[in-house]
């Protein structure tokens, strides 16, 4: 018994070392093929770059157990190192989806599978664009998260380049300060890299990127020219200006060319990237917004519900991490329970996102109510649908997961839905989630009859949104990739 057990533990300790290397093996071309061509590989849409060896070997657990596509590190990493030899044009490929089509085609030679497969990716003249200068206006958390996120994103250069950061006042005190929140947050832990404040040149040096620090009490006083920006996107991320006349005084600045709003804005396009974003003027228009953070949970979910089975009516209740809007401790406010102390309290407080939904699917026009609970979590929310649907689903609940599993893996929702199977998820587990809206498939009601259901959403309102108003950045600048999904 005991030769036995030793040679089965052997065997299975050999079996986890093999696949660790070959995971190596993957990371290095992931790295490679970022850093060297522009082009990232994600799997089954998660992503690959900056992440562990465990947390690629578990990737494939979840190409199994949720995407039913069960496919192994080993022919991935090889498929991944043919990549390597092909002239690529700047893209995102899923290396797990291609994998698993590889696997299933027949071929012998991945050479030429993947010839034949990524043929409208092959040669850089394929897909070319310049590089998009972009302004921070606003250092507060969206601005600070964006910053990561769009430095994190930089490789080459092909698409957004972080420029400037501009904020009221700008002392060497608040250079040293700011530089100091953008290396370490409370929430999302240290930033994985390097930030250096150059104080005489007024400047914060991430990653080796100099991103030009500039102080202005009004949007139109600033000259981005002198500090070599042009054609720039300004992502608005104070929440200071939300009307069309006020997001427009961006565009009498010297070297700017759009407008993007990190909140619902009023007179202007609000746009939840994959739900409408097909729809805007990209060419015309010049100041975007972005919506919520509610907005950007709920609509995909409610996207999916409403095209296959229809939405009568429905209620919507969000648990929302608490704000910089409210008050730590007991002190005057403006709005109605916001005085009351944030860190102790549960918090009923309204929210426009059942109103902004129909500018988003415009199908849904006053058939949404909704509210809100403020609850001491610094990050992470969860929005809760009761929906009456006009047909009743089919199979049930088990029918309901499915329509939603088959959104988040085919189509145009991918990157917005993360179907989730854990039974253990909490708030703080989405806490870094890059969609938009995190479904707990566990957590679904269906009445017998089929046609009441109560849907459960997850999503980090901070770096969830932020990760859509990049994915919005990048489409109103036309400087998205060759895309394969």
């Amino acid at each position: 018994m005991e030769t036995v057990a030793a040679t089965g533990y052997e065997a299975g300790l050999k079996e986890h070392v093999d696949r660790e290397r070959a995971a190596v093996d993957l990371i290095n071309s992931v790295g490679q093929l970022m850093y060297g061509k522009g082009v990232e590989l994600v799997f089954f849409r998660n992503h690959l770059l900056d992440i562990s060896i465990s947390e690629v070997i578990k990737l494939f657990k979840y190409a199994e157990q949720v995407v039913k596509k069960p496919i192994d590190v080993h022919t991935t990493a090889d498929v991944a190192r043919v990549l390597l030899d092909l002239d690529l044009a700047p893209s995102k490929i899923d290396i797990g989806k291609l994998t698993h089509e590889y696997m299933n085609s027949g071929k012998k030679s991945i050479t030429d599978f993947l010839n034949d497969h990524l043929s409208g990716f092959i040669g850089q003249d394929k897909h070319t664009f310049k590089p998009q200068d972009v302004v921070l206006y606003g250092f507060g958390r969206i601005g600070r998260i964006a910053a990561r996120e769009l430095v994190k994103q930089a490789g080459k250069g092909q698409q957004l380049r972080l420029r400037a950061i501009v904020t009221r006042t700008l002392t060497d005190a608040e250079i040293v300060k700011r530089a100091a929140l953008l290396r370490n947050d409370s929430v999302h832990g240290s930033f994985k890299g390097t930030v250096i404040e150059d104080v005489p040149n007024k400047q914060i040096i991430i990653n080796g990127q100099q991103v030009q620090l500039i102080a202005a009490s009004n949007p139109e006083d600033i000259d981005y020219t002198q500090y070599g920006i042009n054609n720039a996107l300004v992502i608005d991320n104070t929440g200071a200006f939300t009307k069309r006349a006020d997001l427009e005084r961006h565009l009498k600045s010297k070297g700017v060319a759009k407008v993007l709003l990190t909140a619902p804005g009023k007179e202007v396009p609000n746009i939840v990237y994959g739900i409408n974003h097909k729809e805007l003027d990209i060419e015309n228009e010049k100041v975007f917004s972005a919506a919520s953070c509610t907005t950007n949970a709920i609509c995909p979910i409610l996207k999916v519900v409403e095209d296959n089975l229809g939405i009568e009516k429905g209620h919507i209740e969000t648990v929302h991490a608490y704000t910089n809007d409210q008050n730590l401790l007991d002190n005057y406010h403006k709005g109605p329970r916001r005085g009351r102390s944030a860190a102790i309290n549960m918090v009923i407080t309204s929210t426009g996102a059942g109103t902004a939904v129909s500018k988003a699917i415009p199908s849904l026009k006053d058939k949404l109510t909704a509210n809100a609970v403020r609850v001491p979590t610094p990050n992470g929310s969860l929005a809760i649908m009761n929906l009456t649907l006009k047909k009743p689903v089919e199979g049930g609940l088990e029918g309901m997961n499915d329509m939603i599993r088959n959104a988040a893996l085919v189509g145009d929702l991918v990157n917005q839905i993360h179907y989730q199977v854990d039974p253990e998820l909490v708030s703080s587990d989405i806490i870094g989630d890059t969609c938009c809206s995190v479904f707990d498939s566990n957590a679904t009601i269906v009445a017998p009859d089929g046609k009441s259901v109560v849907l459960y959403a997850w999503y980090d309102n901070e770096f969830g949104y932020t990760k859509q108003v990049i994915r919005l950045a990048k489409h109103v600048t036309k400087v998205r990739r060759l895309v394969y999904y």
